[in-house]
């Protein structure tokens, strides 16, 4: 039985290798069950972020196979040689992989440390995987528990003050192009995603004024509209209304660019070259990387927005210790549970063992005194079944502390060497 985390995040690769191993909202249902497959229904979860896309998974034999097989898997299902990708993956097992699970979920893996949207989007991860009936006992623990040490981090120490989101990152970016007043600049919004609505909110507080919203849908963007008394654009009229934006965030869930250079000449054109900020979150990039070339444009991808580091990082630093031992903490209690989960159909087979050699001696001793009562022979199955609980005592706590400081499969194998035991149940 393994426990094993493979993936790729901003710390190993850049945006377009993960744009191009990402999952779809619309593709990972399709792909859970396909991966549970291939690992003969294992417990899987898949996390698939702008910053990240990871797997985890609870599988019966070896974690060598089930990480072999989830290579496998990433390069079938993006059609992609495990070359072009393999370098960038990271593979844990057992306790690293539960420990990596419980950093991410706490935002200290992030790319801004402490952020809080991870853990709602590794709430959503597990949330698909419900869906899809891929989550068994083993992941749906590890998840609930990965959830609470989130929560502790957040409530016992001070990594989430100050600003620790990519919307409040963006912000500051605003404000070193802008200055910090930006009053009476306007925001265009292009999609409808979560994240460029919190960029949008942000801005807005620190001034922004004239909000344009444009999404494929036009109920959504005069819905978002609404909320700023801004206007609603339709999705064909993007290019047209450009020159209007000083900042651009586009958040969209297109396969491929819909921005480039020409688009922005056009816009710089008719507003005199002043400057656009283009903050571009989406993953596949709405923005060809090229605009970024043009004068008084400035262009951020969701990989630049980490260069930009907020005034209060130094202190999320300075907790990131406190941070990591209530992590390790869940860690431990995590792992002393999955051990005793191992460890206990051996020592159901134990006792199995041992209430069947006092059961036959106790009814061949029975059968040699037929003189006594019925309340004198439920005596002695009371004094037998006594003595063998009292003898399996010591052993069964012993086992249990064992487990928690030692390789539960060495400790199932000796047990089952000392007693006898061929299998269990």
């Amino acid at each position: 039985m393994s426990l094993v985390a493979v993936g790729l995040s901003h710390h190993t690769s850049p945006v377009e290798m993960r744009e191009r191993l990402g999952f779809p909202a619309n593709t990972l249902p399709s792909a859970l069950l396909h991966l549970a497959k291939r690992l003969d229904k294992a417990g899987v979860v898949i996390l698939s972020t702008c910053n990240r896309v990871e797997i985890y998974a609870h599988y019966a034999g070896e974690a060598t196979d089930a990480r072999n097989n989830i290579r496998a898997f990433l390069s079938e299902w993006h059609k992609l040689p495990e070359d072009e990708f393999k370098d960038a993956l990271y593979e844990h097992d057992g306790r690293d992989a539960v420990g990596h699970l419980f950093r991410v979920a706490s935002g200290l893996d992030s790319l801004v440390i402490g952020e809080t949207q991870v853990l709602g989007q590794v709430h959503d991860a597990y949330i698909a995987a419900q869906a899809g009936q891929t989550v068994d006992k083993v992941i749906h623990n590890l998840f609930q528990s990965a959830f609470t040490v989130a929560k502790h981090v957040r409530s016992q120490t001070a990594v989430g003050e100050g600003k620790v989101s990519i919307s409040s990152v963006a912000v500051d970016l605003a404000a070193s192009i802008f200055g910090d007043d930006l009053t009476g600049k306007s925001v265009m919004v292009v999609g409808s995603g979560e994240m460029g609505e919190l960029t949008l909110k942000s801005l807005v507080a620190h001034g922004a004024k004239s909000v344009l919203v444009i999404n494929r849908h036009p109920e959504r963007a005069q819905a978002l509209a609404a909320q700023y008394d801004g206007e609603s654009l339709s999705f064909e009229t993007l290019i047209e209304h450009l020159h209007r934006a000083d900042i651009v965030i586009s958040t969209t869930a297109a396969p491929r660019t819909i921005l480039h250079p020409p688009d922005f000449q056009h816009a710089l054109r008719a507003r005199s070259q002043a400057p656009m900020l283009v903050i571009d979150i989406a993953v596949p990039r709405d923005v060809d990387a090229a605009v970024g070339d043009l004068d008084n444009i400035y262009l951020y991808n969701i990989d630049d927005l980490g260069q930009v580091v907020s005034e209060n990082i130094e202190v999320r630093r300075r907790e990131l210790e406190q941070c990591m031992a209530i992590a390790e903490r869940g860690v431990d209690q995590f792992m002393h549970w999955m051990s005793a989960l191992v460890v206990a159909p051996t020592i159901t087979s134990m006792a199995k063992e041992f209430e069947t050699i006092r059961d036959r001696e106790t009814q061949k001793s029975l059968a040699s005194l037929p003189d006594l009562t019925e309340k004198q022979r439920r005596e002695v199955e009371y004094l037998t079944k006594r003595i063998v609980n009292n003898i399996l005592q010591r052993p069964m706590t012993q086992i249990k502390h064992e487990i928690g400081h030692h390789d539960p499969g060495t400790v199932v194998h000796l047990i089952k060497r000392l007693f006898g035991i061929e299998e269990s149940i």
